[in-house]
């Protein structure tokens, strides 16, 4: 029985988990991005405020590829396909462009109105890939999806972000 049960958890990894074992390998950056970071213009659609409301935080997990550690992102990009390709997660949206690839998925069952977390998994055969759990209360799927369409009523704390981006430039210097 427990046999059986270490079986279960082996072939079933949780994002999670691969965010905790991996956030201080050198090949990683991982940063967590609060939503305050972000606000909307006076002209926002409705729907999209009522939805930037519903998420708490943006949490990173990115794979920065470069000459020497070609082996390792295979191993790494096919450990995340593992785990993304699991029943549990709903596929939402999947771009493919010129090499990369978006995949846009929640976890719950396909008649869920409303979420706790999407992820979005965007790799380049050239530049890597990142995961990007967004985190939230009640989101609304549809909602979110707007927000690709809507990228210019967007107001970003260019303070904030440019902190986050010093450090995951410095990190990607010292390697």
């Amino acid at each position: 029985m427990c046999t059986l049960a270490f079986v279960s958890c082996a072939t079933n990894p949780s994002l999670q988990k691969y965010y905790i074992d991996n956030s201080d390998d050198e090949n990683f950056i991982s940063m967590d991005i609060p939503v305050s970071v972000f606000s909307l213009k006076e002209n926002a659609p409705e729907e999209l405020t009522k939805a930037l409301a519903t998420i708490d935080k943006f949490v990173v997990l990115a794979f920065v590829k470069k000459k020497g550690n070609e082996a390792a992102y295979s191993l790494e990009s096919k450990h995340v396909n593992d785990i993304m390709k699991n029943d549990k997660y709903q596929e939402l949206i999947r771009v493919k462009h010129q090499g990369s690839n978006v995949v846009i998925k929640y976890e719950g069952a396909a008649e869920d109105e409303t979420l706790n977390e999407v992820v979005l998994y965007a790799s380049d055969k050239n530049m890597g890939f990142a995961l990007v759990r967004i985190l939230g209360d009640e989101m609304n799927p549809s909602e979110i999806m707007q927000f690709a369409k809507h990228m210019d009523v967007f107001n970003f704390d260019s303070s904030e972000l440019e902190g986050i981006f010093k450090s995951v430039g410095q990190k990607i210097e010292d390697q």
